[in-house]
């Protein structure tokens, strides 16, 4: 068993990560830069030590600094969470070398699975279908204009090495194919180091579906369930649920055995997920393969019950499973709502400042899985994530309901949050008979108005009302028409509807 796990990370999975560790009795050693050094994952941790500088590259990012600094201070093995390192072969190869245990699959299998290109060829050989497109790297206009031809307009251009939402595009003509293929390939070449291109036939309104898989070291495999990732903004995920409304029992195991497959063929173990494109027949199609934990783990784990973290450990540890595929039974339905430090009226840009004032929903049926408090300031210079809520019920309709009133209970002040866009979300006709889809928030929502917030405006009159006092004013209560008095302040703020209705203050 491990005894002390270095997390190379920061924010809620690192907090996660702590968690699993301290109920598992192993020491939780965080890492941190300057701009965290007062987080609330290294006041949790047993032990916390300084990395770098705030900005990644030269902090969170360091292999060297990373792995040496698991070294120094004795850890068995290292935990990426997810992000920054985590499917970075580089450093999976440097832990491997210097027998630091990376939690998470061989450097092999990430490398398999790191080419899209590779990546493809792989799901053929085992027998997993793909979208068409072309299989080898597109090297000009000249060949890109030939893959269209034969795959109809629209189609995708994508890096071979992309992934996180970067380095894709939908080209509908020839007059636009030129300039995506430019933009594409020196985004590519920016963020990944690699500007090989392939071009995918488009599907409409796609659903992004994919599939959480175990897999130790001794040959032992497992699907724990799908999760429903459709709602997506800038092809990054907002919300995501399990199980899925249009996956029937036969087409989970289908898919669940197809993922299996490509998991075998690279010789995965550990956590990993096999993401597939879902068509309006229901046909599913191999996307790719994060090799790691996902963000959105927690609505398998509410509806197994199965604790994927601490699987991790047990199977990075040399552990087998601890179940075996027929005994797991999901039960219930869970939804997770990513909670950005982000205006959703202003194109969703990041927001950052100190969080004056927070209030997280509680009750039955409810997850928190958050990095920050009351006072924490979000950074420009990390990812702008704030928090998980993650709700269950017996029901989709019921844990619509619970993240509903967990929303309107939910308060972060200080910053923007994409808190207002999920109410949105979850009063949309569409979204609760499930018709979704990847381009659904392209299409719905505009974000032009703001909506009326009702807590913001309670949360607005009471602090009207503690400056008045605090100013040394008093509060005018006009009395009944019976001339009879109305209360206090306080109990008069309970009968307010709106605006008009507001009394005077120190008249």
């Amino acid at each position: 068993m491990l005894k002390r796990v270095l997390i190379a990370n920061r924010g809620e999975i690192a907090v996660r990560i702590i968690r699993a560790l301290k109920e598992t009795g192993i020491t939780a050693i965080a890492v941190y830069s300057d701009a965290d050094r007062e987080s609330l994952h290294v006041r949790l941790a047993d032990e916390a030590y300084r990395i770098g500088p705030p900005p990644s590259e030269e902090s969170y990012l360091r292999i060297d600094t990373i792995v040496s600094t698991a070294k120094k201070v004795k850890a068995d093995a290292i935990h990426p969470g997810y992000g920054f390192l985590a499917e970075n072969e580089d450093f999976a190869a440097e832990c491997e070398a210097r027998r630091v245990i990376f939690i998470g699959p061989p450097s092999s299998a990430i490398k398999a699975m790191g080419n899209k290109l590779v990546a493809r060829k792989t799901a053929v050989a085992a027998k997993v279908p793909i979208i068409p497109g072309t299989t080898t790297a597109t090297r000009d206009l000249k060949q890109a204009k030939a893959a269209a031809k034969k795959l109809g307009y629209p189609i995708m251009v994508k890096a071979a090495a992309g992934g996180g939402g970067k380095g894709l595009r939908v080209v509908r003509s020839d007059e636009e194919l030129e300039s995506s293929i430019r933009l594409t390939r020196g985004e590519a070449k920016a963020a990944f180091g690699n500007d090989e291109l392939y071009i995918e036939r488009y599907i409409p309104r796609p659903r992004h579906i994919e599939m959480q898989i175990l897999a130790d070291k001794h040959g032992n495999c497992v699907y724990l369930g799908e999760r429903e990732c459709s709602i997506q903004r800038r092809h990054q995920k907002v919300i995501e649920e399990t199980p899925s409304v249009v996956v029937t029992p036969a087409m989970r195991k289908q898919m669940g055995e197809a993922a299996l497959r490509i998991a075998k063929a690279v010789g995965y173990t550990n956590a990993g997920t096999v993401e597939f494109i879902v068509d309006e027949k229901r046909d599913f199609y191999f996307l790719e393969m994060n090799t790691r934990l996902q963000v959105e783990h927690p609505v398998t784990e509410l509806v197994t019950g199965i604790d994927i973290v601490k699987e991790q450990l047990r199977i990075a540890a040399g552990e087998k499973l601890s179940f075996e595929q027929d005994q797991i039974s999901p039960r219930g339905h869970a939804i997770e709502c990513r909670i950005y430090a982000e205006d959703p009226y202003n194109s969703f840009l990041p927001s950052a400042g100190r969080i004056r004032r927070l209030r997280l929903p509680e009750g039955p049926g409810i997850r928190n899985d958050t990095g920050i408090f009351q006072g924490y300031e979000v950074s420009v210079y990390y990812d702008p994530l704030l928090a998980k809520l993650v709700v269950w019920a017996n029901t989709r309709n019921e844990a619509m309901e619970r993240a509903r009133r967990a929303l309107r209970e939910y308060l972060i002040d200080g910053v923007a949050t994409t808190i207002p866009f999920h109410k949105w979300i979850m009063e949309q006709e569409e979204f609760e008979k499930g018709n979704i889809h990847a381009d659904f928030i392209d299409a719905n929502f505009t974000g032009a108005t703001p909506m009326e917030d009702e807590e913001l405006l309670r949360a607005a009159l009471i602090s009207a009302t503690l400056d008045v006092f605090e100013k040394g004013k008093k509060v005018y209560v006009p009395p009944t028409s019976e001339g009879k008095a109305r209360g206090g302040a306080w109990k008069l703020y309970g009968k307010l509807r709106g605006p008009h209705e507001v009394y005077r203050l120190g008249r």
